[in-house]
C-alpha cells in the first residue's frame, strides 16, 4: 500500500511482547499481556481502524459501482451509513437490501462483522399525508426486518423525517432544564450553591 518500511516494521511489531499495568491512587496492579487488538482510548485506535477500513471502502465503492448500485457509503470509525436516494420507497429498499447483501460479504472476508442489534433503517419524506414506509427484510442475511422509525439519532443530532430538528430541540432544551433544575439538588438548604460550582 505503500507505506514506509519503518511504519510497516512499527506495526508488525505492535502486538509483540506488548504488557499494560493499572493504575489507582496507590494501587497498581500486575503486567498483564496484551498481544490483541487495540487498547481502549489508545491514540492509535482511530488510525489503526482508519487504516484498516480504507481500503475495504474503497474496494466496496468500485464493487457497488461495477454493479451498478447507486448508494453512497458514510463512514465514522466503525459507524456507518448506507444512503440509498429515490423518489420510490420499494426501490430504496432494494438498494438498500443489495448493498448491505455485498457489504456483509465484503466485511466478513475482511474478518469483521455487523452488529444486528444495532442495525437500523430510516427513510426522510417529504410527503404532506400520512408516511407509512413498508419495513426492509434482511433476515436473509441474519438480522432483523427492520422498521422504519420515527426519529434517528446520529452523532448527537436527532433526525425526523421531515428534518424540522423539533425533536433535537425539544431533547436538548429539556436536558438543560434538567442540568439547571438539578442544581438546586447540589445545594444545600442555608445557602444554595454557590455561583462557582454554578
Amino acid at each position: 500500500m505503500g507505506f514506509d518500511f519503518r511504519v510497516v516494521k512499527f506495526f508488525s511489531n505492535y502486538l509483540v511482547s506488548r504488557k499494560t499495568q493499572y493504575f489507582w491512587n496507590s494501587f497498581s496492579s500486575p503486567f498483564f499481556n496484551i498481544d490483541v487488538g487495540v487498547s481502549q482510548g489508545s491514540a492509535l485506535s482511530s488510525i489503526l481502524s482508519a487504516l484498516y477500513l480504507s481500503p475495504l471502502l474503497h474496494i466496496l465503492e468500485i464493487h457497488l459501482k461495477n454493479i451498478k448500485i447507486p448508494v453512497s457509503i458514510l463512514s465514522f470509525v466503525d459507524d456507518s451509513l448506507i444512503i440509498a436516494q429515490n423518489k420510490s420507497l420499494y426501490l430504496s429498499n432494494s438498494l438498500l437490501f443489495c448493498s448491505f447483501n455485498v457489504i456483509s460479504n465484503l466485511l466478513s472476508k475482511f474478518g469483521l462483522i455487523v452488529k444486528h442489534s444495532k442495525t437500523d433503517v430510516f427513510h426522510f419524506s417529504r410527503l404532506h399525508s400520512p408516511f407509512n414506509p413498508s419495513p426492509l427484510d434482511l433476515s436473509s442475511f441474519g438480522s432483523p426486518i427492520l422498521f422504519s422509525k420515527d426519529f434517528w439519532k446520529y452523532l448527537g443530532f436527532i433526525f425526523d423525517r421531515k428534518l424540522s430538528f423539533c425533536q433535537h430541540i425539544n431533547f436538548y432544551s429539556n436536558k438543560a432544564i434538567f442540568t439547571v433544575k438539578c442544581m438546586k439538588i447540589l445545594g444545600n438548604s442555608v445557602r444554595g450553591l454557590i455561583p462557582h460550582y454554578k
